[in-house]
């Protein structure tokens, strides 16, 4: 009940009606849309179709495209209109001076300046600034050139340099106090031409009082700090952006005249003066990064200034120990000083400062490790020269012995300091725990590298500087092999220590070359070191392959000792191509394949030495392939077998062209039995290969070069026999229904009964008139046109038997 009364009262206060009142309205309200609607297409139909019978009517020409805008053109009017002013108030000065007495000077330069100096206030209460920065521009000219008619009428004999720096100190200083007035302050160009206008005065002082480069280079510094004061504590920015590029300027030509008189100091005094400089210039650059970064702003800019500074500290610290000690001394003296910087990291300075002492410090270790470099990169790479002059004679000492072809470079031995004292700071210093495997890593090849060019430098007797190689790469591999808690954090990963071991033991191996005995000692060594290394299987990856590769050329240098030819010398080769082959049997892991290259490699190196004497390469060709068909015999390198093959092939080649065979299928029969063999094999171990994988290379490698050889040869023989065996295998197909074999015999029976069926022909062609064969050719389309459909039937019929055939 109370239900019904309240949505009797709802539809009473919502006036909503019936659903089929409702339902009524809906429909009138449609139709009356869908006739508006028609109305609307019919009107927008008739004014498409009036529009269209009306001619084109021109469009109304386009508005011209302003090029600029007014206050740029107001601003272009006001810079012309004040330099051209300026030029007429100079042309004034320079030209109409004389024909005014002293009164009349002053008078009109007085009122002149005064009037255009006081315009701008005038026009900036009328809201017209862009004027008043016209005419504030053009007064200060004035004043400029107020100075120089001082000069020329007041001041005459002042000396040039000197009034220079006066006037433009005090036009710094009337356009800084113009430029704060309370009616001139909104004006943007005084202070930044006063702050402009004060980069001259220092310098311009220090060349009227004196030509000494050192007080020209302090007043160049001391304006670097002034500007530096400015840009950081100035408030307006146009100043401060002035003050930077003056102080990064005049820094740095300050900073540069400095180091070069640092580095050209004749004695300690000279070199003391350099440095009180470029401590100048430091603490400009690191007074000011700090300043940055207590602020908080500018980190990047921070570190770079103080960057700067710390190199300004090396180069002049460094200059003074140039001065006092031996020349040799000079880059491990500034590396000295470049390390000192590295204190800041116990230091209580802000992070940027200390970044950027840091990076100071690694820039300059940097440097004096490049001017060490030609030291180690000779010391390395010398001894390759003995590769073509080998037991050409024992070296007179170890520098000689690296310097076969290139020269030793003029540098002091002091210089394998820097790699040292380098790595002994990224042992001792660095502690962050992501960068310090690689420190240390840094650190064992720096020493490492010192060491090796180390008894060249010092030009220390040959056998020494063998033995210092030699027993280095047995302490990398001793280190590989038992690493201990402290070794494993110095070198890791641990193939650093074999990295290191490998190229010790090449320069060791190349050394040796010197000498018959050296050469046997050393290979023997370094093979017996790596062999015995090859026990860890974690090691084996790398130090099998290299004792292999070390055994191999033991093996070369015993049979040259021994005076034995190459050819003969291959067959001793061949020993570690089946060391190899029976290590690769035992080992596991990822050392079998290196181990396998290795003795390929070896056996290449066989081949090529017995390559000029064909019975000793047939030989050795024949046992590599014994050695690979033992290598096919493991179940997981059965696809070797293929190479044993085609090395027997090789070998039988070799042999027959020793015997001076020239039967073609004496080479070929002996590649298509086992190939033929194989394809059987594959057929029977799976039904599903095709007759062409299986038995077409077989077939094709006799076949084809027979067929060839027959086309040219007079005789009978070749020919009969070539045809009898394209028949077996023909009729071989047939019978077992496989494609290869029938269309390669059929194909070679053919082409051979036609060469034998060629004389004859060419004679019947003679015997017969010309128009015989064209007869006989339109006899057979004849025959075929009558025959048609079953023609193609019967060839549907061999093309069905021919797919299906394998």
């Amino acid at each position: 009940m109370s239900y019904d009364v309240t949505r009797t009262t709802l539809r009473a206060m919502t006036h909503v009606p019936p659903p089929a009142e409702e339902l009524r309205l809906l429909d009138a309200e449609l139709w009356r849309l869908d006739a508006r609607r028609a109305q609307l297409l019919t009107r927008r139909a008739w004014l498409l179709t009036a529009l269209r019978s009306q001619a084109p009517t021109a469009a109304p020409p386009a508005r011209p495209r302003r090029e600029t805008t007014a206050p740029r053109v107001q601003n272009v009017l006001l810079l012309l209109g004040g330099v051209l002013l300026s030029i007429a108030a100079m042309v004034f000065t320079l030209v109409s001076w004389g024909h005014l007495g002293i009164t009349g000077r002053a008078l009109v330069l007085g009122v002149l300046t005064l009037a255009v100096l006081a315009a701008p206030v005038a026009l900036l209460r009328r809201g017209l600034r862009s004027t008043a920065e016209s005419m504030a521009g053009l007064g200060l000219a004035l004043t400029a050139l107020d100075a120089y008619a001082l000069h020329e009428t007041v001041f005459p004999g002042a000396d040039g340099a000197a009034y220079a720096a006066s006037a433009t100190a005090a036009l710094a200083a009337l356009w800084t106090a113009y430029g704060s007035l309370p009616t001139a302050s909104d004006l943007r160009l005084p202070l930044p031409a006063a702050m402009t206008m004060a980069q001259l005065p220092w310098f311009l002082a220090a060349v009227a009082v004196s030509t000494d480069p050192y007080v020209i280079t302090a007043a160049l510094l001391l304006t670097a700090a002034f500007d530096t004061i400015v840009a950081l504590r100035g408030t307006a920015k146009s100043v401060r952006l002035v003050a930077v590029l003056g102080a990064y300027g005049t820094g740095a030509w300050g900073a540069l005249a400095a180091g070069l008189l640092s580095w050209c100091a004749a004695g300690p005094s000279a070199a003391a003066r350099a440095a009180a400089l470029l401590t100048l210039a430091a603490a400009i650059a690191v007074g000011s990064a700090w300043w940055r970064a207590k602020s908080g702003t500018g980190t990047l800019a921070a570190v770079g200034n103080t960057l700067a500074g710390g190199l300004f500290l090396v180069a002049g610290a460094g200059g003074l120990l140039r001065a006092a000690l031996p020349g040799a001394w000079t880059v491990p003296g500034y590396l000295v000083c470049g390390v000192a910087l590295l204190a800041a990291l116990r230091s209580g300075l802000s992070e940027p400062v200390r970044r950027g002492l840091i990076h100071a410090s690694a820039a300059v270790q940097a440097i004096a490790l490049a001017c060490a470099l030609p030291l180690i990169a000779v010391a390395l790479l010398g001894p390759l020269g003995w590769a073509d002059r080998p037991w050409s004679g024992m070296p007179s000492d170890a520098r000689a012995a690296v310097t076969v072809h290139t020269p030793w470079p003029p540098y002091p031995a002091q210089l394998l300091l820097a790699p040292l004292l380098v790595a002994a700071v990224l042992a001792l210093l660095v502690r962050t725990e992501s960068w310090r495997p690689a420190a240390l890593n840094s650190a064992a090849v720096l020493a490492w590298a010192t060491l090796m060019a180390l008894p060249a430098a010092l030009q220390l007797p040959y056998a020494v500087a063998l033995s210092a190689q030699t027993l280095t790469a047995a302490a990398a591999l001793a280190v590989a092999v038992f690493p201990s808690r402290a070794t494993s954090a110095f070198l890791r990963p641990a193939v650093l220590a074999l990295v290191l071991a490998v190229g010790t033991s090449l320069s060791a191996a190349f050394l040796s070359l010197a000498s018959r005995p050296a050469t046997l000692t050393v290979l023997s060594l370094l093979a017996a070191f790596f062999a015995a290394a090859s026990l860890r299987p974690r090691l084996a990856p790398l130090t099998a392959p290299t004792a292999l590769g070390y055994a191999a050329a033991l093996v070369c240098a015993i049979g040259a000792a021994a005076g034995w030819q190459p050819q003969y010398t291959a067959l001793l080769v061949l020993l570690v191509p089946v060391a190899a082959a029976l290590l690769a049997a035992r080992v596991t892991g990822r050392a079998t394949l290196p181990v396998e290259l290795t003795g390929a490699a070896t056996a290449l190196l066989a081949v090529g030495l017995a390559i000029t004497d064909p019975p000793m390469l047939a030989l050795v060709l024949a046992l590599c392939a014994v050695i690979a068909a033992g290598v096919a015999v493991r179940p997981d390198r059965r696809p070797v077998g293929h190479a044993a093959a085609v090395l027997f092939l090789l070998a039988t080649w070799v042999r027959l062209a020793t015997w001076d065979v020239g039967t073609v299928e004496a080479y070929t029969v002996p590649a298509t039995v086992p190939a033929l063999c194989l394809g059987a094999w594959r057929r029977r171990r799976d039904r599903l290969t095709s007759s062409w994988t299986a038995y077409g290379p077989g077939l094709a490698a006799t076949l084809l070069p027979s067929l060839a050889a027959a086309w040219d040869d007079p005789h009978w023989t070749r020919p009969l026999l070539l045809g009898t065996a394209a028949l077996a295998v023909t009729l071989l197909g047939a019978r077992h229904r496989l494609q290869a074999p029938l269309l390669l015999g059929g194909s070679v029976l053919t082409l051979d009964a036609l060469h034998e069926l060629a004389p004859y022909l060419a004679q019947l062609t003679g015997a017969l008139p010309r128009w015989a064969p064209f007869a006989l050719a339109g006899a057979l389309l004849l025959a075929l046109g009558s025959t048609y459909e079953r023609r193609i039937r019967d060839v549907r019929r061999v093309r069905d038997v021919l797919t299906n055939m394998h």
